[in-house]
Order: structure tokens, then C-alpha cells, then sequence
């Protein structure tokens, strides 16, 4: 169970802080039910209630500095995604994107740079479906690795690509 202030990755809202448990007083919902009440970071205004036990969406811890690190040396070995069918493949970005896992982000970042570069490369654009899902995965990627390692989130990129290359 998390603690009021942990800091979570729930499914495509990214970080989240908890800031407590709540039950709900609605209609069809159990009373003793228990939530936990996140709020987005950055967005003081909005709040999300999640299910504490049964979810259907995924909630994890965020990583440790000590586990970004680790994340980042290990890119070139992750694995890129083996999509035969153009049209699964966004099924596959939506079910790597819903795990909340940062290697399935680094999969679908790598996949589609890979992608991109061999279709400009034949004088093809890049697809709507391939930038949609590459900024998607670098959003929630980006912001975890630059809470963890105190990188702006814009410097990502030139900072992985330094290390990758080291």
C-alpha cells in the first residue's frame, strides 16, 4: 500500500502524488471500498480516485535515481518491438503505454525512432499513429527520468543520448 506523499506513476496521467485514502458515499459503491486519492503533479486543481485494492489500472511505485540510471545504461540492450502487422501496431503502443512500465516506454521510443529514421530514409513521412505514440511515451519517460535526476524535462533527450553513447 502507498503512503500519503509517495510519489506513484498511475497508468497515462504519469506522476502522481498520493495524497490519501478515501472511501466513496456513491450509489452502486461499496461503502467501505477504500481509494487512493492521487494528484497529478503539477496540476493542483484535479484529483484522481483509484481503487486501493482490485485495480484495473496500473499504479507503481516511481522508479529510484539509483533505478533511472540503471534504465538509461541498459537502452541499447532493450529490445525493440517486433510489429509484423501495420495494423496492430497501435494496439501494441496502447498495451505497452497501459503496462506504466518505463522499459515498454523505451521500446515504443525505440521502435518508433528506428521506424521513423527508415522512413525518411526512403522519402516517407513518419505516421500520425507513430508521432501520437512516441510523444506519449516520451511525455510520461521523460518526466519520471527528470524528477528522478533533477534534468529538465526538455534536456532528456541530449542527456540519455550522452550516456547511451559513453
Amino acid at each position: 500500500m502507498f503512503e500519503t506523499g509517495d510519489y506513484v506513476i498511475y497508468n497515462n496521467a504519469g506522476i502522481c502524488r498520493v495524497q490519501g485514502t478515501t472511501t466513496m458515499d456513491l450509489p452502486g459503491v461499496p461503502k467501505d471500498r477504500l481509494y487512493y486519492i492521487l494528484e497529478p503533479n503539477g496540476k493542483k486543481e484535479g484529483k484522481i480516485y483509484t481503487p486501493v485494492d482490485g485495480m484495473k489500472k496500473v499504479l507503481r511505485r516511481m522508479m529510484t535515481k539509483e533505478e533511472a540510471q540503471k534504465l538509461i545504461e541498459e537502452i541499447p540492450a532493450i529490445e525493440v518491438l517486433e510489429i509484423e502487422n501495420d495494423k496492430l501496431r497501435e494496439e501494441k503502443y496502447k498495451e505497452c503505454l497501459k503496462s506504466c512500465s518505463s522499459r515498454e516506454l523505451v521500446r515504443i521510443i525505440k521502435t518508433i525512432y528506428l521506424r521513423r529514421t527508415r522512413r525518411l530514409r526512403s522519402g516517407k513521412k513518419a505516421t500520425a499513429v507513430d508521432e501520437r505514440y512516441m510523444k506519449l511515451a516520451e511525455e510520461n519517460l521523460y518526466a519520471e527520468l527528470s524528477m528522478l535526476l533533477g534534468i529538465p524535462k526538455e534536456g532528456m533527450v541530449s542527456y540519455i543520448t550522452q550516456k547511451v553513447r559513453a
